[in-house]
């Protein structure tokens, strides 16, 4: 079942191609209102990688979600090829659904080269191995929740998670906002550096406002609140592979005027910084009256 839940992941990522600029995508229900923000990264890193030279690697990416996507229709992914020069090429892409942007973003690629390096270390944590899956919602408190979040939550992914300190999301207690993730795909995927950065971008997008609301005591399970991504970055440092154990290092600096901001690092097993994100979402407390 997990292999299924890979293989439909990455075909959710192989766009079709209309045009040579425009590409269309697919969406996956996975319990979700809306379309899960980090496909449109995915899919929107994807289609810029297909007009670009194979030789350049994208290292960075930078998205405004402007509106909440349908999971019923497709994706439209309109890119425009700012800029191709010596090193770098720029992308502009667009996702559209009914005739309107869902997301802006831009991607920029290099041609590899070598230079200075310095990197923040790893945290000191337990091994993956040594940490439980992540618990399973109890049963009887699953049944009181909609129900697509029972699907969000019941359903096993494409992405097994082992949280460093775990959290109950339905009672969340008050805690410092910080909190460390390993990760990693459930099944083995091919050598394309360009699948495992599009893998990478869907995965980042898991936990990261959450982050914002740890210090609060409260989730996107609470009953009152209403959470969406406003925007993502991601730069890419080194290389990886999604389908070995990736630590995901967050923390949130400030939260205030209906808005968290949250960043994260994301480290590869022997302790090499692979990647860096950082995202502002909408945290809003709705008054029970």
């Amino acid at each position: 079942m997990r292999d299924a839940h890979v293989k439909e992941l990455i075909e959710l990522l192989q766009l079709e191609r209309l045009e040579d600029n425009l590409f269309r995508g697919q969406s996956r229900d996975i319990g979700t209102r809306f379309v899960f923000g980090g496909q449109v990264l995915g899919q929107a890193l994807s289609a810029a990688q297909q007009t670009v030279d194979p030789s350049r690697e994208a290292h960075s990416l930078h998205a405004y979600f402007l509106r909440a996507g349908d999971i019923d229709a497709p994706i439209v992914y309109s890119v425009e090829r700012a800029r191709d020069g010596g090193s770098f090429s720029s992308r502009r892409v667009v996702a559209i659904q009914h005739g309107q942007p869902i997301l802006n973003g831009s991607i920029s690629f290099q041609v590899p080269e070598k230079g200075v390096e310095h990197q923040s270390s790893m945290p000191e944590v337990p091994e993956p191995e040594d940490l439980e899956p992540m618990h399973r919602v109890p049963p009887e408190e699953l049944a009181r929740l909609p129900v697509k979040l029972q699907r969000w939550l019941g359903t096993d992914g494409p992405f097994e998670f082992r949280e460093v300190w775990p959290r109950d999301e339905i009672h969340p207690p008050k805690r410092p906002p910080i909190q460390h993730i390993w990760f990693r795909i459930t099944a083995p995927v091919d050598d394309s550096a360009s699948l495992h950065r599009a893998l990478l971008a869907y995965a980042s997008d898991f936990h990261l406002v959450g982050t914002a609301t740890l210090p609060h005591g409260i989730s996107y399970l609470t009953h009152n609140i209403q959470m969406a991504s406003l925007d993502h970055a991601l730069w890419f440092h080194r290389p990886f592979r999604v389908d070995e154990w990736l630590l995901y290092s967050f923390d949130s600096p400030t939260a205030q005027g209906g808005r968290g901001l949250a960043r994260g690092q994301i480290f590869s097993r022997d302790g090499q910084l692979v990647a860096s994100t950082a995202q502002e979402g909408l945290i809003r407390l709705r008054s029970d009256g």
